[in-house]
């Protein structure tokens, strides 16, 4: 399996003690010889660049002003690869929050596999969670996805974490890891590269600092973000602490990334 370190989507800069840079959307696109490319999370997508007040809420473009660079698209930098849009036949995502869904019309043929909590939540009636208004925007899924709603209370243990899920229909290993607390129904991507795995948490965590297993560090922005989208804090609290166990244990078998840490995509590619 060849892996590809994609950002699909520069927005706000934020500084660490490690420089300053642009938050990004982190996306992996996964050659596979059995299922075609697998595309992880989709980023903003080409709609979003050329009508972001229609697809994108004034808050979200508020928030973390997005550059909006038709060529950090996911379909551009699959095609500048060599791929056409048709040849991405899986894409599993983290969760259904506007900076992840995006590139969902640019790949309107495509299989979408996410937990079925989280279509739940993003289709339930009602106010919910009033962050949801933000996060979950219909414009990304009206072109009516082919999704797969991965089940919940089923599946297998890994590296310690339980109701692991393969994906329905698909050879290779990647497998979505429950992983609540930011949404409903968020989960972490884990991909078994051939001699190592790499684990995309999404927005489980933002900050690379906060998953150092002996003296963790938060980024005080960033932290003030992640409150603010929580829908679960304990939840959320306690997975942090579990990757960071399974930094602590398993560093040499397992690479953790999150959805949005600049340093850590930059490390990667």
């Amino acid at each position: 399996m060849k892996i590809h370190h994609l950002n699909c989507g520069s927005m706000r800069e934020i500084t660490s003690d490690r420089g300053t840079l642009p938050a990004v959307c982190h996306c992996l696109l996964l050659e596979t010889d059995s299922d075609g490319l697998i595309l992880v999370e989709t980023g903003l997508g080409t709609g979003d660049v050329a009508r972001p007040d229609e697809t994108l809420s004034q808050e979200f473009l508020g928030r973390a002003q997005p550059v909006l660079n038709p060529a950090e698209t996911a379909l551009h930098q699959v095609e500048a690869l060599g791929f056409d849009a048709r040849d991405v036949r899986e894409i599993v995502l983290t969760h259904l929050d506007l900076d992840h869904t995006g590139g969902l019309p640019d790949f309107p043929e495509a299989r979408v596999h996410v937990a079925e909590a989280e279509l739940r939540a993003a289709f339930q009636p009602g106010p919910g969670h009033p962050e949801d208004r933000i996060r979950y925007r219909p414009a990304h899924w009206a072109h009516r996805p082919r999704w797969v709603p991965a089940p919940e209370r089923r599946g297998d243990a890994w590296f310690g974490f339980d109701a692991v899920r393969p994906l329905d229909g698909v050879s290779a290993e990647v497998f979505l890891v429950p992983l609540g607390g930011h949404t409903q129904g968020h989960s972490a991507v884990a991909v078994n590269t051939g001699d190592h795995w790499i684990l995309h948490c999404g927005d489980a965590y933002y900050f690379h600092g906060t998953l150092d297993p002996d003296q963790p560090q938060g980024h005080p922005g960033m932290d003030l973000l992640e409150q603010a989208t929580e829908v679960d804090r304990p939840l959320r609290m306690a997975n942090q602490a579990r990757l960071r166990e399974l930094s602590r244990r398993h560093s040499t078998l397992v690479t953790l990334v999150s959805a949005h840490d600049p340093w850590e995509l930059d490390a990667l590619t």
